[in-house]
């Protein structure tokens, strides 16, 4: 009887970056024995599926909240030593700067480049290595062009902010948790039961037969990111959308992420447009880059039904080719899509510890920092799973509670 009570039998609610991490950390965690104690990662529809496969990736440790940061950067590096994070995910620390701009390049180069439509800015030559260097811009920054430069401010160094590749990231964390004997079940939560305060068991669809299950859980842990509110309504959880695409320049350039400003023309009008799209270097020959959020399209019902705006997707794509021969002249390899979660009302998010009901625990509205405070976070539910109490960090902040959850 007494190993009967021993026995505990967590169901994790979310395939994203959050969830994954979590499995990991409590597949990893000295009290786990995997003879018999049970941890399920439940997952709609694939392992980052959602935002978790379609983020940047920049870590730094002056994200928020500040409660968690400095915690799970470490995190990110001891986990990168220990499993090969440079070559599996991409892990690498990075230079980001803030560059003011005006788009100045014309659109891809193409049969009418003959005709004067494009115009190389032969940016080693030494009247615009002096441009660069005059606006403060890094030498190696050298995959801008640099008659549009207004200024260049640092934001990060390789001391205090790396990346990695989200996606990877994500599928990592997942099976390695699986290899230390987390199960993966693909189905879409329905009904989180509880009985005199406290989770009882979860009620599941399976993704592939939309048959009904249902399992026993004493631990209940809710890490849907914008779709917890589906499944645990009271979650002050909103979605935003955003969009990305990826870019193959034409040559390999230098590690560096950009927060951007780049005045654009309007047509014929004198009047410029201020965009701001972020643009990450990855390690791989690609260029992330992203543009401003929307909420014109309501959350859907799981992340394979997302909807991509093609035309968000290509001003994006003419937004940095403004700006960057190698970007203009390269290949777009994705257009993509998905909803961040954030945390709506008084103080912001993330929420992560206990709820109100014994045995949920929650960890979700990591808006646009869910990658870089990923591993944090399953760290702290891993040991409030296990042992009761956080130790790696103060979250009191972060209580669900608060939030009258």
């Amino acid at each position: 009887m007494a190993a009967e009570q021993r026995k505990r039998n967590i169901v994790i609610i979310g395939g994203g970056i959050i969830g994954s991490t979590t499995a990991y950390f409590l597949s990893h965690h000295e009290k786990f024995n995997r003879e018999t104690d049970t941890i399920m990662l439940l997952e709609a529809t694939k392992i980052a599926g959602g935002a978790s496969g379609k983020a940047g990736g920049l870590l730094a440790l002056w994200a928020y909240p500040n409660c968690i940061v400095p915690l799970s950067y470490k995190l990110h590096q001891d986990l990168a030593e220990k499993h090969g994070g440079a070559d599996r995910w991409g892990y690498r620390a990075v230079h980001v700067g803030q560059l003011d701009m005006y788009g100045i390049l014309s659109k891809k180069k193409g049969p009418s480049a003959a005709n004067g439509e494009s115009v190389s800015l032969q940016k080693r030559t030494q009247k615009a290595i002096g441009l660069l260097r005059a606006a403060g811009v890094p030498e190696d920054l050298d995959w801008i062009a640099a008659e549009g430069v207004q200024s260049y401010e640092e934001m990060g160094t390789p001391a205090t902010t790396a990346q990695v590749h989200p996606y990877h990231f994500t599928t990592s964390m997942a099976q390695l948790a699986k290899e230390k004997g987390v199960k993966i079940v693909y189905g879409s939560a329905t009904n989180i039961k509880q009985d005199a305060g406290a989770v009882k068991s979860v009620t599941y669809k399976a993704k592939d037969t939309d048959e009904e299950s249902t399992i026993y859980a004493d631990t209940v842990i809710l890490t849907a990111g914008p779709w917890t509110k589906t499944i645990w309504e009271k979650a002050p959880i909103s979605a935003l959308r955003a969009h990305s695409v990826t870019i193959r320049p034409t040559r390999p350039i230098s590690a560096y992420a950009l927060f951007t400003s780049i005045d654009l023309p309007r047509g014929n009008s004198r009047k410029s447009q201020t965009v701001t799209p972020e643009i990450y270097a990855r390690p791989n020959d690609e260029v992330y880059a992203c543009g401003e959020g929307d909420q014109l399209i309501s959350l859907p019902t799981s992340t394979d039904l997302v909807q991509c705006d093609e035309t968000r997707c290509q001003n994006i794509v003419d937004q940095v080719s403004s700006i960057s021969e190698e970007l203009r002249d390269g290949e777009v390899t994705a257009r993509q899509a998905c909803y961040l979660p954030n945390v709506e009302g008084r103080g912001g998010g993330p929420l992560i510890g206990e709820t109100s009901v014994k045995g949920l625990l929650m960890g979700a509205g990591h808006t646009c920092w869910g990658i870089q405070n990923g591993p944090a976070t399953g760290k702290v539910l891993s040991e409030l799973a296990w042992e009761g109490s956080v130790k790696s960090a103060q979250i009191g902040s972060l209580d669900p509670r608060k939030f009258g959850l």
